[in-house]
């Protein structure tokens, strides 16, 4: 199967909340495939040289959305990649339709329990609070964005491994 003009999907684009397994499921695709792995959150530190929670403690989130969306559609026109993007990196209209135009966007999703589990008091990660309530409204507020992406894994009871492989089946499936 192929996608917009009939060109094949040159990208996997993995989407999501945070905690849902981005990174570590792209690793794993992008070993299985033979692809090259990006993270747009690393693509954004070797940039601009402070981590992406510096960014946001100086410079504020819009700052830091800037600099995502430039790393994403500047990423997303490459070929053979697995690209993680940041959690909040498809809300923007125009990096996920460049994302859609050069590859198969997954959204991974995770029941909020166990992505608090997983992520625990990641200092690295600015958005997070241990404050269920916080960030229940938080993936609330993205949940209709995340809700139009084309395809969802669910990976609350997956390992990662059993996750990259439904990646995978999915990519086959819509090449």
């Amino acid at each position: 199967m192929t996608h917009g003009n009939s060109v094949p999907h040159k990208n996997i684009v993995l989407a999501g909340f945070m905690g849902t397994g981005k990174t570590t499921v792209g690793r794993l695709v992008a070993g299985r495939l033979g692809w090259r792995f990006m993270d747009t959150d690393d693509v954004i530190t070797a940039r601009d040289g402070r981590t992406v929670a510096e960014i946001f403690e100086q410079d504020g989130e819009a700052v830091f959305r800037q600099l995502e969306s430039a790393a994403c559609r500047d990423k997303a026109a490459l070929c053979h990649q697995v690209i993680a993007t940041g959690g909040g990196a498809l809300l923007d209209p125009r990096v996920c339709a460049a994302c859609a135009a050069h590859g198969l966007v997954i959204c991974l999703t995770c029941d909020l329990d166990e992505i608090i589990r997983r992520i625990g008091d990641d200092p690295a990660r600015p958005l997070f609070t241990p404050d269920r309530d916080r960030l229940a409204r938080l993936l609330a507020a993205r949940a209709d964005h995340y809700a139009r992406l084309p395809h969802h894994i669910d990976t609350t009871h997956s390992s990662p491994a059993q996750a990259a492989e439904e990646v995978i089946r999915v990519w086959q499936q819509n090449r």
